[in-house]
């Protein structure tokens, strides 16, 4: 492809075409290059996204010159997204350094102060070509140092999505479902009634969060629902954690980061493959184009 692109007409063909885009928060080089690699060898567009607390260890110019390496290198398109930011200067920051697309996350503020902010977003982002995503609800779990204690995960109301979209115009909407972030205890209880009707009255793609642990028939209805894009962070972390663990417990005194970083890429990279063949968007590069 030759550059990063940004991921509003990749979702809004995801969602006209009933399949999701997985959407991989990555914290190293090794992620980023085996979500990269996943895409590559399967042909399927790819959304690599960061946290705030990534972009605060890493310094975005560095994520960003691995991510355009990599979209100069890759044949499909690749999207770069901050997820779950609640701080306009950090926003811009990523956009002036080359994110193609946001998330700005006011879904903690009263309904108006959420779109303020989101409006105050929305209106810089789009100048400058980037993809924007709000937060409507709350999505219980822990992002970061974002905490959501589970009776506080508040659910979006239909009408306030298609309200709130109105007024915004942000292009790509996160609506609280009843999932969540980190790994379920039990199985997560979806709200399929309110996602079919958040999905009747709002035209704009909407994202999945907290997809890590999602079962797959649970995965394919949300897509079918409008769902265009699947965030998967929590899994991709222990995958890559266990595989470096497996090492040590194997060869306590190793000290070569190649000798444990290759079979963590490699974990992280099967993971991948597999989230992408439930959300559907195996073999979708040149759909999205």
């Amino acid at each position: 492809m030759g550059h990063l692109i940004s991921s509003t007409s990749m979702l809004q063909a995801a969602r006209e075409q009933d399949f999701g885009i997985t959407a991989f928060n990555v914290h190293t080089l090794e992620m980023l290059q085996a979500v990269v690699e996943a895409a590559e060898d399967t042909n399927t567009p790819l959304i690599l996204q960061t946290t705030v607390g990534t972009v605060k260890h890493l310094g975005p110019e560095y994520i960003v010159a691995a991510a355009q390496t990599a979209a100069k290198q890759a044949s499909v398109p690749i999207a770069l997204h901050l997820d779950h930011c609640t701080d306009y200067e950090l926003l811009v920051q990523c956009i002036r350094a080359g994110y193609t697309s946001v998330m700005i996350d006011a879904s903690m503020y009263p309904y108006e102060e959420n779109v303020r902010r989101t409006q105050e977003v929305v209106k810089v982002a789009l100048a400058a070509g980037v993809n924007i995503e709000a937060e409507l609800g709350k999505v219980g779990g822990v992002e970061d140092d974002i905490v959501v204690e589970e009776e506080d995960a508040r659910l979006a109301v239909p009408e306030e999505c298609a309200a709130f979209v109105e007024v915004t115009g942000v292009p790509t909407l996160a609506p609280a479902i009843g999932t969540a972030h980190g790994i379920y205890k039990g199985e997560p209880k979806i709200a399929f009634d309110r996602l079919e009707q958040i999905y009747k009255q709002v035209g704009v793609p909407l994202v999945l969060h907290g997809g890590s642990g999602i079962p797959e028939e649970q995965v394919k209805r949300c897509v079918k629902q409008g769902m265009a894009k699947m965030n998967v962070a929590t899994e991709l972390r222990i995958a890559f954690s266990n595989a470096i663990k497996d090492v040590f417990t194997a060869n306590p005194n190793e000290n070569d980061p190649r000798k444990y970083m290759v079979p963590a890429k490699h974990a992280v990279k099967e993971l991948a493959i597999r989230k992408m063949e439930m959300a559907g968007c195996i073999g979708k590069a040149n759909a999205v184009r």
